[in-house]
Order: structure tokens, then sequence, then C-alpha cells
């Protein structure tokens, strides 16, 4: 039972904010956006999703920058909150296209009609964009994509001429194209998080991949689809090593350790053939969340070390590997130490003909920060780093630094070698344009070594 839904800018501006129980006082959006900004509790650096203040539950999502924040003064699953928001926030992009401040402002009656429908007096009825097509009928203005690129992932894709534009699939479910037409298209995304930790001496301790085949239909009448993966894929093993598995080809089979599928997949052929046949509901939606455990190729390769030189002084160096295909490149990279507390200084070094690179010194919280634009398959990157102490130290060095942490984005790069063989539609038309790839990008969720 929710009291409260609304969404916040960056800035902390109230863009949205609607009151459906009249429980919690008016103020709460300050009220929670003071709390999330200068949260100092249980020594973390931001707030986590839920948390009390003065018997209000606040819960919270991020997305593309936004705060969607829902309050309640009832004990309820937090889990089941934190979905809905997600979900509110898919919805939303669904009808908009683009989800950012400038579409939330410009359609608040369609985002206030929406959100009418979704929660009634603070109990959801429904999260299905196709369901609320029957009694949403306010039309979105429609926000220029091409300008806004950089506050979404959809400019992860434009990296070769012969690629769909990234902006392809930042338009409305429900609008229709110049001339009345409507858009004929349907898109697939294979997007993968990677955990892997580093011993100190560059073994891998521990690898995961959290994947997810997500669609994004535009296709009138609701055609029944067929989507055929890898012949060599299985679900579930006993143990072993992926290596211990060999498909026709000689490479190793793809062998995932769970999955779960969309209510609407039917997996009469999947055993036999491999392939899923489901009807896509309109809008954006997951058809298939899956893990994998077993030995797979990590992207990058983390050489950090730190030596003493001298009674106050010490050296980091930092390498950075990129493993894979040289026609590959990865964006919007951050390589993150933390320091010794008693660091006061930070000088670095790059490497000759460094474009694109950042440092910083994060005093407050002692953390080394090496920003990198992009990173091309194949290539190394060295970071130099002249640390200053205020004490001499008593102890290891070496155990009072690190892990080295990594984020990154890999676009048309899957660690897990999962792929999407054909889409198929079943009920033929000419109007229907299915590309015919599938965007596939790899993100670090936990990507960690030890020094």
């Amino acid at each position: 039972m929710i009291s409260q839904l609304f969404v916040l800018s960056q800035r902390g501006d109230n863009i949205v904010f609607r009151d459906y129980r009249g429980e919690v006082q008016k103020g709460s959006a300050e009220i929670f956006f003071r709390k999330v900004k200068f949260w100092k509790e249980d020594g973390q650096e931001e707030a986590p999703p839920v948390f009390n203040v003065d018997g209000v539950n606040y819960f919270h999502v991020k997305v593309v920058g936004l705060l969607f924040v829902a309050t309640t003064r009832v004990n309820i699953a937090p889990s089941l909150v934190l979905e809905l928001l997600q979900r509110i926030a898919r919805v939303i992009k669904d009808y908009l296209g683009i989800l950012n401040e400038d579409s939330l402002r410009k359609n608040f009656v369609l985002v206030y009609e929406l959100l009418d429908e979704v929660i009634d007096f603070g109990y959801v009825q429904t999260t299905s964009t196709e369901m609320l097509k029957s009694y949403v009928f306010n039309e979105p203005i429609v926000v220029d994509a091409a300008r806004l690129q950089s506050l979404g992932p959809a400019g992860i894709f434009m990296q070769g001429t012969k690629r769909m534009p990234g902006t392809a699939v930042t338009k409305s479910v429900v609008a229709t194209e110049p001339g009345g037409r409507r858009r004929e298209e349907i898109f697939v995304d294979i997007i993968e998080k990677i955990s892997i930790t580093f011993s100190s001496s560059g073994y891998i301790l521990t690898s995961e991949i959290d994947g997810t085949i997500q669609m994004k239909s535009y296709l009138t009448g609701n055609p029944e689809i067929r989507l055929a993966f890898n012949d060599d894929l299985s679900i579930g093993r006993g143990g072993g090593s992926a290596y211990d598995y060999r498909s026709s080809s000689g490479s190793g089979a793809v062998i995932l350790d769970d999955c779960n599928f969309h209510q609407s997949v039917r997996l009469d052929s999947f055993d036999m053939d491999k392939t899923l046949s489901l009807i896509p509901p309109d809008g954006e939606f997951t058809v298939m969340n899956y893990r994998l455990t077993q030995e797979f190729k990590p992207p990058f390769r983390i050489n950090p070390l730190i030596e003493e030189a001298g009674a106050l002084k010490a050296e980091v160096i930092i390498k950075v590997r990129a493993e894979f295909s040289s026609s590959i490149t990865a964006n919007t990279i951050m390589v993150m130490m933390p320091l010794p507390k008693y660091t006061t200084r930070a000088s670095f070094e790059l490497e000759p003909g460094a474009l694109g690179q950042t440092t910083d010194f994060k005093e407050a919280n002692k953390r080394l920060e090496w920003g990198l634009k992009k990173i091309v398959g194949g290539s190394e990157h060295t970071l130099r780093a002249k640390l200053t102490f205020s004490q001499e130290s008593h102890g290891n060095i070496t155990k009072e630094s690190g892990p080295v942490s990594m984020t990154f984005t890999i676009p048309m790069y899957n660690a897990s070698k999962l792929q999407v063989k054909y889409l198929q539609i079943a009920k033929k038309s000419g109007t229907y344009n299915p590309y015919r790839w599938v965007r596939y990008v790899t993100q670090a969720n936990s990507y960690v070594a030890r020094i």
C-alpha cells in the first residue's frame, strides 16, 4: 500500500508528485532528498534503497539520473515496492520513448494519467503497457532524441556505419510516424553484467555473469515470434568446468546455471532445437534472465602494484589491458582504488599521448579515481600515482590499500557467448522490419582486483 509516489531530478526538483492517501506530510520529497544528499549513517557513502525517517518508509530507485520514490507508513515488502518503481519507470519510458527530465516535464499530463491507472488509492492495479492502452488516451509529446544521446545508453551502440542508430528504440510505442504509419519493428538486447575477483597475482578467484534478454516491440497485431539460440546451449551443470563440455565446432558450450522466462514464453521446443516462442506484449519487457558461473575469458586484466618510496611516500602503478578484439571499443571506464587513511596528497602521471583520460584524488574518502573515455581492444594503459602520507606506515601498506575496482560498458560484446541465431515472425507481412542482428552489451557489476 503506497502513500505517495514522486519523481525527483538530480538537483532535487520535484518533477512529478502524487499523494494517494494523505497519510504522509507534504514535505516528504524535501525530507527524502536532504537525507539522501547528506547520507552519513552506517559508514556508507550512499543511502540504501530503503530507509525510515520519523515513521515513514522511503523506497527509491535511480533510473537514468531520475529518482523514483515511494513512501508509506505501513510495513510492506521492500522488494515489491522497488520492483513497482522499476516497472513504473519502464511504462513511462514505453509511452514517452525517452525517459529524462525534459520528456517528463513536457508530458506531465500523460504521466499523471498513467500513474492514476497504475495505482488506485495506494494499491497497484496494473503495470502492463498493453493493458494501459485501453485506459490512457493522451498522446505523448515527442522529445528530440538526437540531442539527448548522452543522457542514456542509446548512444553506446553508434560505433559503426552499418549498425542501427542508437536512437531507433527511443520512440513511443503508442505514437505514430509522420503520415500516420506505425513503426513495424522489434529489437532484442542481450545485456550482461559480470562479476570477477582477481587475486594479487592475477588469477581469477570468482566469476559470474548475470544476463538479461530484453525486447522492445513496435509490431501491430502482436504476432507470434520465435527466438533461436546456440545449438550447444544447455541449462544446469553438475559442477564441472565449462571446458569439460565441447560443442561440435570445438568451442566451449554455453552452459547456464539457471534462468527464468517471461510469462508469455512457451518452451515446447526449447530442449529440441533451442528456440523460444512468444507473443510479445507492447513496449519493453524482459524475455529471459539467466545466471552463469562457468569459466569465461575476462574482458580486462588489472595489474595493480603499490610500493613504499620513502618514510612518507609510496608509488602506485595500475595497468589495464583489454583482452577483447581490436574491432570492439569499451566506453566510460572508471578505475577506483581506496588509499591508506593517512594519505594527504596524490600526483598522477599518465602515459605519453594519453587522450580522454582523467585522474582525481578524493580526499574525503581517500580514493584514487582514473577515468578513461574509451579503450580499444588489445590495448594497454598505465597510470602512475605518487602518494604523500601524513605519518609513517607502521603496518603493511599493501593491506591498507585497495582493492582496485573497475566499471565499464562494452557494446557489441558478450562474455557468455550466448547468441541469438535468428528472430522469426510467424505472421508474414511486408510492413514488418525486424533487424537481423541483436545488440549485445557487457557491463561491470563487480570487477575487483586485490593488491
